[in-house]
């Protein structure tokens, strides 16, 4: 079937809240002390997130629901979003005690604590979705599947609506903190067209031990995989095809939104129809471009800043005209 409205490119599902930020605290982390962080911000955390906002700024079409609180850690969420022209239509206000999300991010060089507290998100239900605005789309996405308990009974024939509805549908799980990786994941993998995990992911979502294992285990079920390996590149996995795609080389600032911006490269280019190994490669470019930054958005706050990054880190890449055509 074919799409009846194509309002947007793509339709996201997900949390959102704000990420607090500390730098320099050392690793092992003592109890009843007071650490001193080197530095402190406060920007747009959570998966789906900060996919919208990046996807957003590389000039694609997005529609973002989601089910957040009245309060003003919510509205700040909301303005970098609007910030970037996201379409905010599709979020639905909760006036129940939970308040917004957060995460907290205690940096210690190249590791680091995510401390994360759910808010709104952990009520979320498919009562919180339209289906009418999540089609309006040529695809749909959706983040942080094991945050979302509250959906997992609901996604399954969701899920097959959309895809009724002539969408092409994407997820990236993202972590489980319970390490379960079971549930409702093994309904929904024969269901989408196009899986995101990391590689740590990948092996937990195929209780495999190696990524020649998983990925074969993974294309039985999905189309199409695309693993993110950070300085390694991705691997995808295409049928019984597969490719691997090389790293962009960067020195990085700060890696934190770096896999969600991979997905915002990827996403851009598959909805315009480009192979997967162009689709990969630029995400691989947005992801580098975005640890060259701290946060997970603030590469993507400046057209200027990406367009001389991607020019200069991917000279010639086809990509880059479709998502920065000369005329603009």
């Amino acid at each position: 079937m074919t799409v009846p409205d194509t309002r947007f490119d793509v339709t996201i599902a997900g949390e959102i809240n704000l990420d607090l930020v500390l730098d320099g605290i050392p690793e092992p982390m003592p109890v009843e002390r007071e650490l001193l962080a080197s530095a402190f911000r406060i920007t747009l955390g959570s998966s789906a997130a900060i996919l919208a906002h990046n996807l957003s700024a590389l000039g694609t079409r997005v529609g973002f629901a989601s089910l957040a609180a009245r309060d003003e850690f919510s509205k700040m969420a909301m303005a970098y979003l609007a910030a970037r022209n996201v379409d905010l239509s599709g979020i639905k206000y909760s006036d129940g005690p939970a308040g917004s999300g957060v995460t907290v991010v205690v940096n210690h060089g190249p590791v680091r604590h995510i401390l994360s507290y759910l808010g709104t998100a952990g009520e979320m239900t498919g009562a919180h979705l339209d289906i009418d605005y999540l089609c309006s789309a040529r695809h749909f996405h959706l983040s942080s599947l094991f945050l979302l308990k509250g959906l997992h009974k609901d996604l399954p024939s969701l899920f097959k609506a959309i895809r009724l509805r002539g969408l092409t549908i994407s997820l990236d799980t993202n972590d489980d903190p319970d390490d379960a990786w079971a549930g409702v994941l093994d309904e929904l993998l024969p269901l989408i067209d196009v899986l995101l995990p990391n590689e740590r992911e990948l092996l937990r979502i195929t209780k495999t031990e190696s990524i020649d294992a998983a990925l074969a285990a993974v294309s039985r079920k999905v189309p199409l995989t695309v693993v993110k390996r950070g300085a390694k590149g991705a691997i995808i996995q295409q049928g019984d095809m597969r490719h691997i795609v090389p790293a962009i080389d960067v020195v990085p600032v700060d890696t934190i939104g770096a896999g969600d911006s991979f997905n915002a490269g990827f996403l851009a280019c598959y909805v315009r129809g480009l192979p997967p190994a162009e689709c990969a490669a630029m995400g691989n470019l947005t992801g580098a471009v975005s640890t060259m930054k701290p946060g997970g958005i603030e590469a993507f706050r400046d057209r200027e800043f990406l367009r001389k990054s991607f020019a200069e880190l991917a000279p010639g890449a086809a990509v880059l005209e479709a998502l920065f055509p000369r005329r603009a």
